[in-house]
């Protein structure tokens, strides 16, 4: 096993603030081509947490996938851990929760089902790049 020296890992200490949390989390999504990514920030209008991103995948392998990508990155990179995740890719609905971000990753079919960007309508989006 190689040498890693401690400055090489991610400092526990230095946890991201929510919106570069959720800013990372659209970014390793993206990197399994997720899509239509959107970043609601319910600052000022929710309690239970401060943003919500949701994306798409269109297979449930895709699901799996992006979820791992998501969880690998902000842990390995970030020294961030998943509170909890729930669902299945089969339930074509995967959330994690970061704390203070949660992260909705639907199956394309299932998305307009559940509309949650029309339930959190009055939450303003987060800029995120294309």
């Amino acid at each position: 096993m190689p040498f890693t020296s401690p400055t090489s890992l991610p400092n526990p200490n230095t946890r991201p603030s929510s919106e570069t949390l959720a800013r990372l989390i659209s970014e390793a999504a993206k990197n399994k081509k997720a899509e239509a990514i959107v970043a609601l920030d319910l600052r000022g209008i929710s309690t239970f947490t401060d943003f919500y991103v949701i994306c798409s995948g269109n297979s449930e392998p895709q699901l799996k996938a992006i979820v791992e990508e998501i969880q690998n990155v902000l842990r390995d990179e970030h020294g961030v851990r998943s509170l909890h995740v729930d669902g299945l890719p089969f339930s074509q609905w995967i959330v994690a929760d970061f704390g203070d971000v949660i992260v909705h990753i639907f199956h394309e079919a299932k998305r307009p089902q559940y509309a949650l960007e029309h339930l959190w309508g009055d939450a303003p989006r987060l800029a995120l790049p294309e």
